[in-house]
């Protein structure tokens, strides 16, 4: 007999692809709909077909399009299991389906000669594919994470690590959209401050804990300094028949990048070629260059009517001009829109703006708060200073700073720095810790694709829809 967390990890799936199939068909029935049935003028609407064509073709070439879709979707692994998928994880692989999906059904539809397809009709499949997928994404994850913290039992484990670390690592497990293991409290060298898990004391009281519980796990964080107590909690739970999760410090994503090489008998270690060099770098470039361009365009309204709005209701200058560090250390100006009254130590280098900051002008707090004063940033971007994507620029008094503190701290600085990251859309901004944020801008620099570019641009978009400010 199966439990119910095996049942769900079929049944989830199941239903993902069910539900694939019906979003298939809405895609087709509304494209349909609106090339040839839209209620609107007839000077705005697309040249009418006397009579609309039958729709059993348009059903036919939903079902080719499943059969297409759902091997792309299989080939991309979008049916894991149900604990293994989120959204951000979904949205490349619907972008990248839906592009090559039409491409193949498209080749398909030019090999059937006894029926032409309404080429408008797939252009308006294209678009609704990807709006429709995208949403039903969305609601299908939240609902999962809802129904399946609720329904599945899940592992206990048991949390062990650094008091400083553990209430960071509870709130980021806790917002998460997969379902490994239930937190049942966590041991430390002391009491945390953490009220919503149970402190279950030391260290040297994880035998007992073990003996009144039903613990099928542990969960390990420590500073890189206490390295060894991972490799005995690793005995130790390989003796107890127990499950290791465990969690990586900074340090980790350096020996990550390394593969072992022998030459004549004499090891050695060899670190992974960098991603992003060459055609890469050029490809990024590209992508850099035109989409910022676009926005500029698409912007440019807006950003003429804040300028305006900065003049009128605040003395200074309309842009704010700051010394950061972007590629391989060098320095250059970054133009934000002003935020802040101007005085002589408003805006200064070292002083930090906090929520209700008094300096910060009423109409400043609308922008910080939606994040159109880093609208001018597209300018760095087209001059080539910054990137749309990449780890945020610092001032150059923490960069020294950090560069002492932080291992691999200037890691960061391989590529240029963006106007968003995979920090800020994973929450981690400047109220963070660097500590914190530093493995997200590491992951960033040593997984860079241009996919990985387009999933932080659409989950800047969805962060910003939310109302939470990701730039």
């Amino acid at each position: 007999m199966w439990g119910k967390r095996e049942q769900t990890n079929y049944l989830v799936p199941a239903l993902k692809l069910v539900l694939d199939v019906l979003t298939i068909h809405a895609a087709v029935l509304l494209s349909y709909y609106l090339r040839f049935f839209t209620p609107l003028p007839d000077w705005f609407r697309l040249a009418p077909w006397h009579p609309p064509p039958a729709l059993t073709m348009y059903i036919f070439f939903a079902w080719v399009a499943c059969l297409v879709f759902l091997c792309l979707f299989v080939l991309f692994r979008s049916y894991r299991s149900a604990h293994f998928s989120t959204f951000s994880e979904d949205i490349p692989i619907v972008l990248k389906t839906c592009f090559l999906g039409l491409l193949i059904t498209l080749s398909l539809a030019f090999l059937y000669r006894d029926f032409s397809y309404s080429r408008a009709t797939l252009a308006l499949f294209y678009m609704n594919a990807n709006l429709l997928f995208l949403g039903q994404r969305y609601l299908f994850h939240r609902v999962k994470r809802r129904l399946l913290s609720r329904s599945l039992k899940l592992p206990a484990v048991a949390l062990i690590g650094s008091a400083e670390l553990i209430p960071r690592l509870v709130a980021r497990i806790q917002q998460a959209d997969q379902f490994h293991f239930r937190l049942c409290g966590y041991l430390s060298d002391r009491p945390a401050e953490l009220a919503e898990l149970p402190y279950l004391g030391p260290l040297e009281a994880l035998n007992s804990v073990l003996e009144e519980g039903a613990i099928e796990g542990l969960l390990v964080a420590f500073h890189p300094h206490d390295h060894h107590r991972v490799v005995e909690l690793l005995r130790y739970c390989d003796r107890r028949h127990l499950d290791l999760y465990y969690i990586p410090d900074v340090l980790d994503y350096l020996t990550a990048r390394l593969t072992t090489m022998e030459l004549n008998g004499l090891p050695l270690l060899q670190l992974k070629a960098f991603p992003l060099s060459g055609w890469q770098a050029a490809a990024k470039r590209v992508f850099d260059v035109v989409l910022s361009l676009m926005a500029a365009l698409l912007f440019s309204p807006l950003m003429l009517m804040i300028a305006m709005l900065i003049k009128l209701t605040s003395p200074g200058p309309v842009l704010y001009r700051q010394r950061r560090i972007s590629l391989d250390g060098r320095e250059f100006t970054m133009l934000k829109f002003r935020t802040l009254h101007t005085s002589e130590d408003a805006e200064s280098e070292l002083v930090d703006v906090k929520p209700d900051d008094p300096r910060v002008t009423p109409l400043g707090r609308l922008l910080r708060q939606s994040g159109l004063d880093e609208l001018p940033q597209l300018l760095n971007v087209l001059k080539g200073d910054m990137s749309l994507v990449g780890p945020r620029p610092e001032r150059t008094y923490y960069v020294e700073q950090y560069r002492r503190k932080i291992p691999l701290f200037s890691e960061r600085h391989r590529v240029r720095c963006g106007i968003t990251g995979w920090a800020q859309v994973n929450g981690k901004r400047q109220a963070v810790p660097w500590e914190e944020r530093i493995p997200y801008d590491l992951f960033y620099v040593q997984n860079w694709s241009l996919w990985l570019d387009v999933k932080i641009l659409l989950l800047t978009v969805l962060v910003l829809c939310r109302g939470r400010r990701a730039i």
